[in-house]
């Protein structure tokens, strides 16, 4: 049985491990660094387009049971300073009305998961994970809340023929912020299929929903197809784009990432 699962970055869901499977029970401990770019663009409820450039490089290692990444990021936005990564639009306690562009460090995302096994055959695999947002991002930017940010998530996974399908619930739990006030916690939802190609090639599509995350901000629905493609000596590159259907969305994005597994 392979194992797929699925976490946000930047408040969407998107691949990490180029949405490949990931580990079965008992293999060996692996190791992975990703190099990603990731471009949006909408009003995400505001009144004029932001734009989002986001770089990140990341590390993880996984155990029989034990996963643990670590991801930072240089982050580029531009817009009036009305839009937060992660968030959305957000009512700001420095207000303006002139577009800029403001480029640095993004937030540094560490987080810890466990993987438990199906209790039979018909059972869904589990990962528990639990994820912390360090606040590197310049919050008189733009750029960040300037706050500790938490979530907890439950991905579970299950191969039915040659699909295997999966599934996300999770929660944020958002520090408060004097700069960026009305920010809240939200839950959110995360569905979606993979299947295996020729040449192991992977293609999917994964629908995620997000409450509102601040007492301003709208919830979202967005969906992504993707396709990853292996590019041999434990290198590959995953290819996504993505489509906003609410108001707090970005209308549209796109993504590609490029793994290595040693």
């Amino acid at each position: 049985m392979r194992h797929y699962r699925v976490v946000p970055v930047l408040g969407l869901a998107v691949p990490l491990s180029a949405l490949l499977p990931g580990w079965a029970a008992a293999q060996p401990a692996e190791n992975a660094i990703h190099f990603g770019a990731y471009f949006a663009e909408g009003r995400f409820n505001g009144h004029s387009d932001t734009t989002i450039r986001y770089l990140p490089v990341g590390y993880r290692w996984r155990g029989e049971r034990w996963g643990i990444e670590v991801l930072a990021a240089g982050l580029s936005v531009t817009g009036v300073g009305n839009v937060l990564v992660n968030v959305g639009e957000v009512t700001r306690a420095i207000a303006g009305s002139a577009v800029t562009t403001e480029t640095g460090l993004g937030d540094t995302i560490a987080g810890v998961s466990y993987a438990i096994d199906p209790l039979a055959g018909w059972m869904p695999f589990i990962d528990l994970r639990f994820e912390a947002k360090i606040p590197t991002a310049d919050e008189s930017r733009s750029l960040g809340t300037g706050e500790f940010d938490y979530s907890l998530q439950v991905d579970l996974s299950q191969a039915i023929g040659e699909i295997t399908w999966f599934a996300g619930f999770g929660h944020n739990f958002r520090g408060r912020s004097d700069l960026f006030p009305g920010l809240r916690d939200n839950r959110f939802v995360q569905l979606g299929l993979a299947r295996q190609l020729a040449n192991g090639i992977s293609a999917g599509v994964f629908y995620d929903y997000r409450e509102a995350p601040a007492d301003f901000a709208r919830e979202t629905h967005e969906i992504y197809p993707y396709a990853s493609f292996p590019l041999g000596r434990g290198w590959s590159f995953t290819a996504l784009i993505g489509r906003g259907f609410t108001e707090g969305s970005a209308d549209y994005a796109v993504q590609g990432q490029l793994e290595y597994r040693f």
